[in-house]
């Protein structure tokens, strides 16, 4: 049985989508939507519908993202949910501006620099990423209910209602739920509560069939009653008690003293449009424009979007900004992150002329900026999902959450149906020493009791003239950055339909290790034969990322797509 808030034709997408698509080898042609009312796009075809549900019965933008949110926490548990958090942007149509929260994940009071490491000082396998003691504070219901009270419509209840409906009536998995928990089985059988939730007697569920999360639904019923159940009440309780009998170290006192933090985003231009994006602890926006700024007012339009210069150019400018993100970006409340030398154009103009056009530059030989240049240039000018909802006033909110590895921790904390993130593996265990997504760091991510972790997440808005142009966002880890900045110059710079715009393929480069992901079959033979002839290591690699994106066309539509990578739906009335 499927819940009432979903209409017949919905149903009727929705299982098209597990049974026909959710088995082809290659990713369903993307649909892109038009709308003028309003529209949510997320990586669920029922998360989706469930944002639509609460724009059609007169909700905003927040009230719509609050739904579609909470509603993946229960379809897409792999990748976020309400024991996980995130970053949100939310530009009002009312002001003209644009507020970013921070709900992420931070370090329990009594975690410690060294937690990881063995006597030896070398770093546990997979102790910042399995079990309990990887998990950090969840922050997702205090952001979505700190956002949803300040500028919402709707009473809170409503919000919740889809998720608690589909948690309590079931839904049925897709091929991607089955291939997540099959890369994810070793750790969640062995965690009694994640078991029983996630598979059925131990067996893992397969495509069509219905999961049913009846502790989650409690929870979540719980929620919609009271949001600080989860940090103070009942669901605290349970989720501490579960921590202190297998070895976590997140406390009461760790829950009730989270809080989400308003900050500024950064923004900066490029060309004829205001970019927004998050801020640090995130290092997403300010990477994201800095890249922007390196390729400045080059003319990629006419060289093409897949010829070798302008992958070159990418790849050279993604490799800087990785070197610097390993060197200077944290938690700005704990270190200090010249964000205005990083972002200013006279860093962009120096960082540019050390590209040469006819060659790669080895990783090795691209270090970040050293502290004393970078005070002179501010002197002079310091797996994850991601939703996207647009309402009729044309308020905006673009928000990126996450558990951070699929599935988590791997654990649930007991009787609650809330699945653990594994988000401490965000920080530098060691300094050098990768994370799960191959990122190095160094002190200003250490460890530290009540700070947050490093992002890559990349939520973003893009104003024309003032007015709203382009959301949008992914997840991917340490892609999600790059994955975010093609979708902008694809919609900016080569004036691509949006469904276009996600869906095109991709490159991507970390600076370390010094590699050249494309995306295979997404480039010309010829195109990759130039760049390895300019000493690029190409490493061709099946998609990622699971983006999605609105825009608003010249002609006052909203434009809506999912990537054809994942499942997501693009929905609007």
């Amino acid at each position: 049985m499927l819940p009432k808030f979903l209409s017949k034709v919905q149903i009727y997408t929705c299982f098209l989508t597990v049974l026909v698509c959710g088995g082809c080898q290659q990713p369903p042609p993307n649909l892109q939507q038009r709308s003028k009312q309003g529209m949510a796009v997320s990586a669920h075809p029922l998360a989706s519908a469930a944002g639509l549900d609460l724009l059609q019965q007169g909700g905003n933008a927040v009230d719509a993202a609050a739904a579609t949110a909470l509603a993946i926490s229960v379809v897409e548990p792999f990748s976020a949910g309400i024991g996980g958090g995130g970053f949100l942007l939310l530009r009002r149509a009312e002001t003209g501006t644009v507020q970013a929260l921070d709900f992420r994940e931070r370090a329990p009071r009594r975690a410690a620099r060294d937690m990881y490491l063995d006597k030896q000082g070398k770093v546990r396998q997979r102790a910042s990423l399995d079990g309990h003691l990887a998990a950090g504070i969840p922050g997702t219901v205090a952001g979505l209910y700190t956002v949803q009270r300040e500028y919402g419509k709707l009473p809170w209840a409503a919000v919740v209602a889809p998720a608690i409906a589909l948690a309590e009536k079931g839904f049925p998995v897709s091929s991607r739920f089955t291939a997540a928990t099959q890369q994810r089985q070793d750790a969640i059988k062995k965690n009694r509560a994640a078991r029983e939730v996630f598979t059925s007697g131990g067996i893992l569920y397969q495509p069509g069939e219905l999961l049913i999360q009846r502790d989650l639904a409690r929870t979540l019923r719980q929620i919609a009653e009271n949001p600080q159940s989860f940090y103070s009440g009942d669901i605290a309780r349970a989720i501490t008690a579960d921590m202190a009998k297998n070895g976590g170290i997140i406390t009461l006192e760790d829950l009730k003293n989270y809080t989400p933090i308003w900050r500024n985003p950064v923004c900066g231009n490029f060309r004829a449009y205001e970019i927004c994006a998050m801020s640090p602890p995130s290092s997403g926006g300010v990477h994201l424009l800095q890249i922007l700024n390196i390729l400045g007012d080059t003319d990629l339009k006419r060289l093409g979007r897949q010829s070798p210069d302008t992958l070159h150019l990418l790849a050279e400018s993604m490799k800087i900004a990785y070197a610097d993100r390993a060197e200077y970006l944290g938690d700005p409340d704990f270190v200090s992150v010249p964000v205005k030398a990083l972002t200013s154009s006279n860093y962009a103009k120096l960082r540019r002329s050390q590209i040469q056009m006819s060659k790669a530059r080895p990783s090795s030989e691209i270090k970040a900026v050293d502290a004393e240049t970078l005070n002179r240039l501010l002197w002079e000018s310091p797996e994850t999902t991601h939703l996207t909802v647009v309402d009729k006033e044309r308020n905006v909110v673009s928000l990126t959450f996450t558990v951070n590895g699929g599935f988590g921790a791997g654990v649930v904390a007991a009787g609650t149906g809330i699945l653990l993130n594994n988000e401490m593996d965000d920080f530098a265990a060691a300094t050098g020493v990768p994370n799960l997504f191959g990122l190095v760091g160094g002190e200003a991510n250490s460890i530290a009791p009540g700070k947050t972790p490093l992002s890559s997440m990349t939520p973003v808005i893009v104003t024309e003239n003032g007015k709203f142009r382009l959301a949008a966002g992914a997840p991917g880890g340490s892609t999600i950055i790059t994955t975010v900045l093609q979708i902008v110059l694809n919609v900016l710079v080569y004036d691509m339909n949006v469904g276009d715009a996600v869906s095109a393929p991709r490159v991507h480069h970390q600076w370390q290790p010094d590699r050249l992901m494309v995306e295979r079959g997404g480039f010309e033979t010829a195109t990759l034969s130039e760049l390895r002839r300019r000493g690029h290591l190409i490493v061709e690699s099946d998609g990622w990322g699971n983006a999605n994106a609105i825009v608003l066309t010249g002609d006052g539509w909203l434009e809506g797509a999912a990537d054809r990578r994942g499942e997501g739906e693009a929905r609007g009335f």
